[in-house]
């Protein structure tokens, strides 16, 4: 009998599912979920750095994608042998000693803090420097030290820490907290003991300070000086992890009911979405995979011999089997890719959508129509243009802190900034200093890995940003000045999570053997332009004297005034 395997990808706007032949990784069928109250922003507060999500928009979206799934695809229900999760991270959820979210519980519903916290939200910036300050000063055990030696707001006990603060209602009902992809996991697995239920080592150890050398989390003496809500935490949580490639149990009744399948199929343990689209790109050694969506996730491997007991500086942790089981999984990132450019979308789209889009000499109808069009042309527009604009010209140098920085050298509280603007200064030239701004961000990522001594021979892309634009594509290759290749498929990490899933159910020896017959193909390939990568040498130098002066002389201050 042909067995399937079903990879489900949890991103920061839709869930997406792909129902994967073990054969040969062809994909029989994909769908996509767009979360409702996410796209609403329920719950979100930009300015305030608040964005948190609603678990419904999830469970709704699993259901959705994977009946869908098997329905386009007509297999037979005993064929799908099993299913393994990738969310975004760090996204956190209280539960209560039941294993239900608080906010399907009566009195928690619409309270943002009771829903997941999204991996963007940067309300624990607080949070986050005094867990770096108490590492560094408490007399114990630094663990932060392979989390690249600071710890982020955007990470787990930051974000649990200033809710705890925050509101008390939550704290005294929060039994525990789970990651989004142990949840969902948890959800769909027949083991709900929260004692043994099997966490992600990949969460855990980029995240959550987990580390097999201190037998786990971080001290219940270490948690206590945070709060103590974080020391009885910590009992409810978890003493080992597991990675992607084991079982997590199998489908409970009640959800092979929903969706159609059978409690035969094996649920894998949950991973991050970019670790496992790295396993979807084929992943090797010396290879640096960039995720390249909204922010990206920078993922590389390394023998554990390799890396030894060294810590890499700056990074977004140091994990033990986070990507491929037996192998060192290196985290980086930037907290803004996509993003960036988003934001110059939504500032350009403020007269259209106040101005033009409200105008009484429009119809209904044309508003639709012109809507539409400039959503399909706009970005498409801008990169043509921008593309244009000869290397000599003058073009502004921004930097790519829009959303803070994660790597190298985490600090969410940066803000961005953009020099060198004049009246000659249109949209298009924006657009370019912005298009740089992302790749010399990537560029010092690049940089600080070679830096600590791992070796990067060849660069993968994946998402939608690597598919759709050469535009950027060909401007990242200029500034790494190395080649890159971009992976085929659409839906790497899910792809990536089909791998796991297979491994898991036995019918591969392990996650490098699966992922060389299944994994992605590359369709492009950009390679550097000599006549362009001195210019994007010094352009990386004015990038850096910008970022130097923002991040040593400029503070953001806050003034409250009173009526």
């Amino acid at each position: 009998m042909k067995t399937y395997v079903i990879g489900l990808d949890y991103g920061s706007d839709s869930v997406r599912a792909v129902l994967i032949d073990t054969h040969n990784g062809a994909e029989l069928a994909s769908e996509v979920f767009w979360y409702p109250r996410w796209k609403e922003q329920k719950y979100c507060n930009a300015g305030t750095n608040q964005f948190r999500q609603h678990p419904l928009d999830h469970i709704e979206g699993l259901e959705y994608t994977i009946t869908s799934v098997i329905s386009q695809s007509g297999v037979s229900p005993e064929s799908v042998v099993s299913i393994c999760i990738d969310t975004t991270g760090s996204s956190p959820l209280p539960l209560n000693k039941d294993g239900v979210p608080l906010a399907l519980v009566d009195g928690f519903k619409d309270n943002p803090n009771a829903l997941m916290v999204l991996w963007k939200d940067h309300t624990s910036v607080k949070e986050a420097n005094e867990i770096n300050e108490l590492a560094k000063s408490w007399g114990g055990e630094d663990f932060t030290r392979f989390e690249g030696g600071i710890y982020s707001s955007e990470w787990f006990w930051a974000k649990i820490l200033h809710i705890a603060r925050q509101d008390s209602a939550v704290r005294e009902a929060a039994y525990t907290w789970m990651e989004h992809c142990d949840y969902m996991t948890y959800l769909l697995a027949d083991d709900k003991d929260l004692k043994t239920f099997k966490r992600s080592r990949c969460a855990a150890g980029h995240k959550a300070m987990w580390h097999k050398s201190w037998n786990g989390l971080p001290s219940e003496e270490f948690l206590s000086q945070l709060h103590p809500y974080l020391a009885e935490l910590r009992g409810n949580l978890y003493e080992d992890t597991y990675t992607s490639d084991e079982v997590a149990g199998h489908l409970n009744e009640e959800w092979a009911n929903k969706l159609g399948l059978t409690t035969k199929t094996v649920i894998a343990v949950g991973t991050f979405d970019a670790h496992s689209g790295a396993v979807g790109a084929k992943v090797d050694k010396n290879a640096l995979v960039r995720v390249m969506g909204t922010s990206t996730c920078d993922i590389m491997v390394a023998d554990e011999e390799v890396i030894g007991a060294n810590c890499v500086n700056g990074i977004c942790g140091q994990v033990d089997g986070s990507v491929i089981p037996g192998m060192i999984g290196l985290e980086a990132g930037q907290s803004a890719f996509g993003d960036v450019l988003a934001w110059f979308k939504s500032v350009l789209d403020w007269p259209i959508d106040n101005l033009v889009m409200t105008s009484n000499l429009l119809s209904d109808d044309i508003k639709k129509q012109l809507k539409e069009e400039v959503e399909a042309k706009f970005i498409r527009t801008l990169a043509a243009q921008a593309e244009k604009i000869p290397v000599t010209e003058a073009v502004p140098i921004a930097l790519d802190w829009v959303n803070g920085r994660r790597t190298p050298d985490a600090n969410q509280e940066l803000k961005a900034a953009i020099s060198g603007i004049s009246l000659g200064t249109k949209a298009p030239h924006i657009f370019k200093a912005l298009v740089n701004a992302i790749c010399f961000g990537a560029k010092m990522i690049v940089d600080r890995f070679q830096d600590e001594g791992v070796e990067i021979d060849t660069v993968i892309g994946i998402g939608g940003v690597a598919r759709k634009s050469p535009f950027i594509m060909q401007t990242l290759a200029n500034t790494l000045n190395m080649p890159i290749k971009v992976a085929e498929s659409d839906q790497a990490p899910a792809l990536g999570a089909a791998i796991y899933a297979a491994v898991a159910a036995g019918i591969y020896e392990n996650v490098i053997e699966a992922s060389k017959v299944m994994g992605s193909d590359f369709e492009a390939e950009y390679f550097p332009q000599a006549d362009y990568v001195e210019t994007y040498e010094k352009l990386m130098d004015a990038y850096k004297v910008l970022g130097e002066f923002v991040e040593n002389s400029i503070k953001t201050k806050k003034y409250e005034f009173q009526v």
